[in-house]
């Protein structure tokens, strides 16, 4: 600075070290400051009109960008050329780059003035810089990175190659990266390069930033764009399908029996919206195809067909439709193996209908082939799904019109013989009537399972003796007598209602049998008539639940001044089942030991407890815990039988 000043430097500060040296000679302390000299104002105006010039430059290129983002919102391409090469210049840089982030690499998007030896080292693949490297800073901290001179870098000196050949090819020396945010995610990243060492302005970074900015809304203008273009694109595309399905529809609907009609609509419909050029209708007979329906089918492939049914060679793709009832899609026919070898059916097809791309639907009904519907492209060009899913909704509209044809048909053959059927019926119907009077007559006397069982199957036989293997729970109030013989009758028949309602709904959850009630003592049976899973793990859930429903009537009864308990044994083995009693008076019995121990087990319960033997715990000991009560001395067993209490179920 010093050599400058002496060499004549012009700024204002090189002046004012001269000025104080005159005032101390000639001038007195009193003597009044001199103005600023016209060079001085000279200077000041310059770097104003600099900055006013390089501040319109920024508001035209921003303009510039903002125009050609709205005159090409779906084109990135034309947005992103625009804000380099105005970056590059208002930046004094030599070269720029945009990048598009997909969460893993950088792939380049665009270039401006990258030297041709740094284009050819770089090329196009996607970058994955280290975090030694200003981009890789940029991409870890989602903040701008300013470098004066990338041979500075400590990633230089480790020969990066990422920073060796920026430097060395491109001759890159200060650069600036700066990120694509949306929303503080990251989306790409804008750069600009200069070939010497010099450091980027304030302004400069700034410029860069809003650009970097613009992009950002440039790409989600044009995803939005692309968005909306492809939900109108679907919105046609499905009104059209929707509008061809209604108009299948109603031709099924007043042609009920002539399927003529269906196919040719549905051909032409399909023709149209998928951009086929012709289209078939074939039915399966087992063996072979018959055309039924073309639509612009080439003459003389159509007679070809028509002459004969279609019986298709190993290799074709017919074959495969019938042989998997799946879909076929080929691309181009003349490139099937099939082809290459010669065969018959499929050169008469190129040659004949000059088909190249093909697509088969099969008409399935119950997973059984009736037919296919096919459409052919005379050019190569794949089906789209939504074409694919189209053909496949027209295939099973086909396989309803048949449908409805052939009921119809069925309908008209069986119309003759309604009237000879409705004598028959009617005295079904006698017959019917007086099967479920007598079946009324059994629900009121038997348990509802039983009864629902005889009225399904139609016979009485589940009502004959047998032998199963059942759970037998039995369940008593204590106390019950001393109630009965100090409180009122209408007391106890509202006791009774109570006791029998709530054990009733649990018997019909838990699918148990009341086999009788008596008073207080109720029989529930599991696993007969009907058979249910574990009927030893139903019964202990049954009575716990039970346990709790009547722990909040006793506690009623309590109140009411009633001392009433009640106690539940359950039991596992072997009865004879069946009806017993007369005429006009039957009821469901469980006779065995099994209806004993669960009875005896009862006696002994405490109020409260759910006694249960061993054979029950074995069914159900990792549901419900338990705990040992001893042995019993029971009436009418000749050992001692070992007894648990059920505490809980197992959560």
């Amino acid at each position: 600075m010093k050599r400058r000043s002496k060499a004549g430097d012009t700024s204002i500060k090189g002046r004012r070290r001269k000025a104080p040296k005159r005032k101390r000679r000639n001038a007195p302390k009193t003597a009044p400051r001199s103005k600023s000299s016209p060079r001085s104002e000279d200077t000041a105006v310059a770097r104003l009109t600099h900055e006013l010039r390089e501040t319109t430059e920024q508001h035209t290129a921003t303009s510039e960008i903002l125009r050609v983002i709205s005159s090409s919102p779906s084109d990135l391409q034309p947005v992103f050329q625009a804000m380099l090469k105005n970056a590059v210049r208002l930046c004094d840089a030599k070269f720029g780059n945009i990048y598009r982030w997909d969460g893993d690499a950088l792939h380049l998007a665009a270039t401006q003035n990258v030297p041709a030896a740094f284009v050819q080292a770089r090329g196009r693949s996607p970058l994955r810089p280290s975090l030694q490297t200003p981009t890789g800073r940029m991409i870890a901290t989602k903040t701008i990175v300013h470098v004066a001179d990338m041979r500075a870098e400590k990633a230089y000196d480790d020969r990066d190659p990422y920073i060796v050949a920026g430097v060395e090819l491109g001759g890159v020396r200060s650069a600036l990266v700066v990120p694509m945010l949306k929303e503080d995610e990251l989306i790409g990243s804008f750069s600009v390069y200069r070939q010497e060492v010099r450091a980027f302005t304030e302004k400069q970074i700034a410029l860069v930033q809003n650009f970097a900015a613009q992009a950002v809304i440039a790409i989600e203008n044009a995803r939005l764009l692309g968005e909306l273009r492809q939900r109108t694109n679907d919105l046609t595309e499905a009104l059209e399908q929707q509008t061809a399905t209604s108009e299948v529809l109603q031709v099924i609907s007043t042609s009920p029996g002539d399927l003529q009609p269906v196919f040719t609509t549905i051909l032409e419909n399909a023709a149209r919206i998928c951009e086929a050029n012709f289209g078939n209708v074939y039915l399966w007979d087992g063996d072979a195809f018959h055309l039924v329906a073309a639509h612009n089918t080439p003459r003389a492939f159509a007679d070809t067909r028509k002459r004969a049914p279609f019986r298709p060679n190993t290799g074709h793709p017919f074959r495969s439709l019938a042989e998997t009832k799946q879909v076929f899609h080929v691309a181009d026919i003349m490139t099937l193996p099939i082809y290459q070898e010669g065969d018959p059916q499929i050169v008469e097809a190129v040659e004949l209908g000059k088909m190249r791309t093909c697509l088969g639907v099969p008409m399935l009904k119950d997973n059984n082939l009736i037919g296919a519907v096919l459409v052919f492209r005379q050019e190569v060009r794949l089906f789209t799904a939504n074409q694919i899913a189209l053909i496949t909704n027209f295939a099973a509209q086909a396989v309803i019109a048949i449908e409805n044809a052939r009921l119809l048909k069925e309908l008209r053959e069986r119309t003759e013989e309604v009237e000879k059927l409705n004598q028959h019926l009617e005295q079904r119907v006698t017959d019917q009537v007086d099967e479920i009077e007598r079946m009324g007559r059994l629900r009121r006397f038997l348990p509802p399972q039983v009864a629902d069982l005889i009225v399904a199957s139609g016979t009485e036989k589940q009502l004959e003796s047998h032998r199963r293997e059942i759970t037998a729970l039995f369940c008593d109030l204590r106390g019950f007598t001393g109630f009965t013989e100090s409180a009122d009758a209408e007391d106890v028949m509202a006791l009774l209602r109570d006791y029998h309602a709530a054990i009733g709904e649990l018997v019909i959850r838990y699918s148990g049998t009341l086999e009788r009630y008596a008073g207080d003592g109720v029989m529930v049976v599991f696993n007969d008539p009907v058979p249910i899973e574990n009927p030893a793990l139903q019964a202990v859930l049954m009575a716990l639940e039970l346990r709790n429903a009547l722990g909040a009537l006793t506690q009623t009864w309590s109140r009411l001044g009633h001392e009433i308990g009640f106690g539940i044994g359950i039991a596992h083995g072997f009865a004879t089942l069946g009806t017993i009693g007369y005429e006009g008076r039957f009821d469901y019995a469980a006779i065995g030991t099994v209806s004993n121990v669960a009875s005896r087990l009862c006696d002994e319960a405490k109020p409260g407890q759910i006694l249960i033997s061993a054979r029950v715990l074995m069914k159900v000991e990792n549901a419900v815990k338990v705990e040992p009560v001893g042995e019993f001395e029971l009436k009418g067993i000749r050992r001692p039988l070992a007894a648990y209490n059920v505490v809980a179920a197992v959560s």
